[in-house]
């Protein structure tokens, strides 16, 4: 149950396609692997993952639902644990929206904190054939006042680097997106080209993955091939083979194949719909109750499997699709409320952005992901710096200020200019 859980949680690997089929006799059947002991989730991790487990896949399916014919590759660990950060500083009924669209409710923000601490240092000394590494950070404009209970909370729990920048420094960008590269491995190296003048903050998350199947595919295996495409034709690729035991299931709709990394905490799950089944339907219809009862499906088994080589850099601004799950609320610069970050209010979320990385060849399994949650703020008074954008119609006055005689007045909508 665990597996399934933080299979959930960490990687929903876009569901690839695997065409071709060739006999590998001369490979050996792979034995079992034993799986060693590992401690038993909290009541507050077992309500997390299991509410992560859900949001993933309403965002994964949403996202496929606005990109029907694109390669997509989230971590929606990523997002929901940088929205998690962003979360400490809603209120109201900001705040309800955010927990509803991330499947919180039922939990208080301090078992939802602990469930998010405790599960990170699980997370990332499970297995110690797989690197999996998680980092947060905030960074906010050093003329902007934050609430200190609001960094010291994100600090604890999340163990967030805190940072006061320069946001009208050019290099801050630099800053930022070093720290990015840094801790992606130089997968990610940009999550941000320059920081908006209304900007007051962003909260980032970053992960990185690297895992060793175990059970390597051996490269002499790997030939070139052909890749159907789901709108007709082919397309050339690398397949890679292997026959061996595996956690398999099978139905009229599909095949799944578990392919354990390292000790087997973390694998990979391939989910291929069988020839007349459109994998866009197949997803809208991967629930929470049929992901539950795939995974409990699966029973070791003798077999082989060809799976094309890939890699793949994927990125996506998530306003949209976060606001179609229900946090609209939290983009509305009238509406939003973010107090507990700054208390003279005007604080909303700009945009979302999410970034990942996918490579699987016939080793592993190297991934990063990562999300920015971007602050703006509208409000203007106290020590906050004065912001103008003359970007849609105005009007203009010329006069005379001894006597306050207007000479002109106009209105401009749409500004010309010739040499």
């Amino acid at each position: 149950m665990f597996r399934s859980i933080t299979l959930s949680l960490l990687l929903i690997i876009g569901l690839f396609l695997i065409n071709c089929s060739k006999d590998l006799s001369s490979i050996n059947d792979i034995d079992d692997n034993p799986k060693k002991q590992i401690r038993a989730l909290t009541q507050n991790e077992t309500q997390l993952v299991e509410s992560g487990k859900i949001f993933s896949l309403k965002l994964f399916k949403k996202i496929v639902e606005e990109q029907p014919d694109t390669n997509i590759f989230i971590s929606p660990l990523s997002v929901s644990m940088a929205l998690g950060m962003t979360l400490n500083g809603a209120n109201g009924t900001t705040y309800e929206a955010m927990q509803q669209t991330l499947e919180f409710e039922g939990m208080t923000n301090q078992q939802i904190n602990e469930a998010y601490q405790s599960l990170i240092d699980l997370l990332i000394n499970l297995d110690e054939k797989v690197l999996f590494e998680i980092a947060n950070s905030i960074w906010y404009r050093n003329t902007f006042n934050v609430k200190q209970s609001f960094l010291d909370t994100t600090q604890y729990y999340f163990d967030a680097e805190i940072s006061a920048l320069d946001f009208n420094d050019p290099a801050s960008v630099d800053i930022i997106n070093n720290w990015v590269s840094e801790k992606t491995h130089e997968k990610i190296k940009e999550i941000i080209d320059n920081i908006d003048p209304l900007t007051v903050m962003f909260l980032i998350n970053a992960i990185y993955f690297k895992g060793t199947w175990q059970y390597e595919f051996d490269k002499e295996n790997t030939e070139d091939d052909v890749f159907n495409l789901a709108g007709g034709g082919t397309a050339d690729c690398k397949m890679m083979k292997i026959r061996g035991r595996f956690d398999y299931y099978e139905d009229d709709d599909v095949q799944i194949i578990d392919l354990p990394y390292g000790d087997g905490d973390f694998s990979m799950t391939i989910f291929l719909p069988t020839p007349g089944v459109d994998i866009n339907e197949f997803a809208a219809n991967l629930d929470d109750s049929r992901w539950e009862n795939y995974l409990t499906s699966l029973n070791s088994d003798s077999g082989t499997l060809e799976l094309p080589k890939f890699k793949l850099e994927y990125k996506l601004k998530m306003n949209d699709v976060l606001k179609a799950l229900g946090m609209s609320i939290a983009f509305d610069p009238q509406q939003a409320d973010f107090t507990r970050i700054n208390p003279a209010g005007g604080l909303y979320i700009s945009k979302v952005l999410h970034k990942t990385f996918v490579q699987v060849d016939e080793e592993g399994t190297e991934a990063a992901a990562v999300t920015v949650v971007e602050m703006f703020n509208t409000s203007i008074g106290g020590d906050k710096e004065f912001f103008m954008r003359a970007n849609r119609a105005f009007l203009y006055v010329i006069r005379e200020h001894h006597s306050e005689t207007i000479l002109f007045i106009g209105k401009m909508i749409q500004p010309e200019w010739e040499e």
